[in-house]
């Protein structure tokens, strides 16, 4: 066989050798963020809706951990996390939002028909603060220490058995 043939005939094999183990390897759903254990970029949104105050990273530089939900109108995983969200409020978690991408008035009618959480609701037109912080999608959820600096993350929308979690995180970012 000459060696014009195999050498390409070697690459297949090891691609396909490659592909294979990969293959075997266990699944890890846990995407590391960089951010966590940093502090949040400097940001300051204006309100998402009339009557609720905007947020600005200073927020979370009082001494009070919160939660810090990336959400939308037109996302339905938000709507799904939306009772988690009145449950953990009801809880003594302080919630703070960002609307992404949004307009007031879509913003104003997700809350009345799935109920408000947030303490403070900030409007990010372009994705910037989303970005900034490392966020990858909607919905997600940041724990944020009283000092403004990130301690966990959860990717996705919040399930009943991510409130415990929630919590714990929370209570352990005092």
């Amino acid at each position: 066989m000459s060696w014009r043939l195999s050498v390409p005939l070697f690459a297949f094999a090891a691609f396909v050798g490659l592909a294979a183990y990969q293959l075997t390897q266990p699944k890890d759903d846990f995407v590391q963020s960089g951010m966590v254990g940093q502090p949040l970029p400097y940001f300051d949104l204006p309100p998402a809706i009339d009557g609720v105050e905007g947020v600005a990273s200073g927020t979370f530089a009082d001494g009070e951990p919160r939660l810090l939900n990336i959400w939308a109108s037109w996302c339905l995983p938000c709507i799904a996390e939306a009772p988690q969200l009145e449950s953990l409020e009801q809880q003594g978690a302080k919630i703070v939002g960002i609307a992404i991408r949004d307009r007031p008035e879509d913003v104003a009618g997700f809350l009345a028909q799935h109920g408000n959480p947030y303490t403070h609701i900030g409007r990010d037109d372009l994705s910037e603060v989303q970005l900034a912080i490392g966020s990858s999608g909607v919905p997600e959820t940041f724990v944020i220490d009283g000092q403004g600096v990130i301690r966990y993350q959860h990717i996705g929308d919040i399930r009943a058995r991510d409130v415990p979690i929630l919590l714990d995180e929370l209570e352990k970012a005092r």
